[in-house]
C-alpha cells in the first residue's frame, strides 16, 4: 500500500514562541502553511486527509500551546500530491475541531486558525 502524502509529510520547521526547530535540510521549492492555535488548550494532534476518511498525523513534537502559531513545511516528496486536503486538530482537553478542506497551494501566508 502506497503511503499518502500525509504520511510522507513531516514537520521541518516549527516556529513556537520565537524558537526555530529545523531538520537542516533545505528544498529548492518549499511548500508550507501556518496554523494558529486560537483556543485555550494545547493543540496536540494535527491530521490531514485527501478524502476525509483516511487520516494521517503530523508530528508536532510537544504540540502547539494556546495562542501560538506554527509554520509547517512539507517534504518535497509531496509535491505531486493534491493541493486540496482536509485538516482537523485535536486538543489536550479532548476536543476536536471540525474537519475543513483547504487549498495548500494558495494563500500560504494566511494562517489556518483553530478556534
Amino acid at each position: 500500500m502506497e503511503m499518502s502524502f500525509v504520511y510522507k509529510a513531516f514537520l521541518a520547521v516549527a516556529l513556537i514562541s520565537g524558537l526555530t526547530i529545523g531538520t537542516g535540510k533545505a528544498f529548492a521549492e518549499q511548500w508550507y502553511f501556518y496554523i494558529t492555535n486560537g483556543t485555550d488548550a494545547k493543540l496536540t494532534g494535527l491530521y490531514a486527509s485527501e478524502d476525509g476518511r483516511q487520516w494521517g498525523k503530523f508530528n508536532l513534537g510537544g504540540g502547539v500551546p494556546a495562542g501560538k502559531s506554527v509554520k509547517l513545511i512539507w517534504d518535497s516528496s509531496t509535491n505531486d500530491e493534491s493541493c486540496e486536503q482536509y485538516l482537523k486538530a485535536v486538543f489536550s482537553d479532548g476536543s476536536e475541531s471540525k474537519s475543513n478542506k483547504f487549498d495548500f497551494c494558495e494563500n500560504l501566508d494566511d494562517p489556518i486558525v483553530f478556534e
